[in-house]
């Protein structure tokens, strides 16, 4: 019995000492620097944040799939390779594929206009925040919800958002509206928006200043005060996304604590004044 016993007290406190341990450290950067180059995935179609042009320009990176990625996404992609002191390589994915590519190690990070949402955190880890905004709603300028300034003016409208977003989960603080479909995309979003499909789109802020800019038949309803969504800091902040575990987060966050608020700032302000007049 007293064998039994301390077999038993032994086995308590091997699980206890694994428990506190907290798992094993995922040694990515040592991966990192031994390859010279982090791979950083993104969608290329998510504007102002990334997106994928034809032509080479002074700060977009070469697609090994055709075209050159840019966008906010990418410029802070190039400050934490440098930072970092290796190449930078961008993977154009679908939202969906994001993060499965990196929990498959396919890439090293998500650089995408993600949001650290407590929901991903079960899957994978995020650095500190890189950009916070805020949600808006895009509609047509000739259409019925132009002039709206509160939540409550969209009851009756046919609103969707991106797929396996914060954004389309938000739409059901609208009373009364009628939610449809979430689409894979924002281009999606505004060719359904344009033909009438749709009446509105929950997006970020800068991505509707992205659409607006490119498409002079599209606005968006900014609120005021509570007369908007209701959001946590995690709802509208951007994160790195890395994998569980992943070492990363000690080397990103001093790279990206770095860049200050007026310079990310600047940063937004230049991708979207230079975002390509397409969808």
């Amino acid at each position: 019995m007293k064998k039994v016993l301390c077999l038993f007290l032994a086995i308590i406190t091997v699980f206890g000492l694994t428990a506190c341990s907290g798992g094993k450290v995922v040694k990515d950067l040592d991966a990192i620097k031994k390859a010279g180059v982090i791979r950083v995935g993104m969608e290329c179609n998510y504007a102002p944040f990334n997106w994928t042009q034809s032509k080479s320009s002074e700060d977009a990176v070469a697609l090994a799939s055709g075209g050159y990625a840019d966008g906010y996404d990418v410029r802070i992609a190039k400050k934490i390779a440098d930072g970092l002191g290796v190449k930078l390589e961008i993977v154009k994915l679908e939202w969906n594929g994001l993060t499965l590519a990196l929990q498959s190690n396919k890439i090293d990070a998500i650089i995408a206009g993600m949001s650290p949402r407590e929901e991903r955190k079960l899957t994978i880890d995020f650095s500190d925040p890189y950009y916070e905004s805020e949600l808006v709603i895009v509609v047509r300028k000739d259409g019925a919800y132009a002039n709206a300034s509160k939540l409550s003016d969209f009851a009756g409208a046919k609103i969707t958002g991106q797929l396996n977003t914060y954004h389309y989960k938000a739409i059901d603080q609208i009373q009364g509206v009628k939610k449809q479909t979430a689409l894979k995309d924002f281009p999606a979003m505004i060719v359904a928006l344009q033909s009438g499909s749709i009446d509105g789109y929950v997006s970020e802020r800068p991505g509707a200043v992205s659409a607006v800019s490119a498409n002079n038949d599209l606005t968006y309803i900014q609120f005021e005060g509570s007369n908007g969504f209701k959001t946590n800091p995690e709802d509208v902040q951007i994160a790195v996304g890395i994998r569980k575990g992943s070492d990363l987060a000690e080397s990103i966050n001093p790279i990206l604590a770095k860049i200050s608020k007026a310079e990310r700032q600047s940063i937004m302000d230049m991708a979207v004044a230079n975002q390509p007049l397409s969808n």
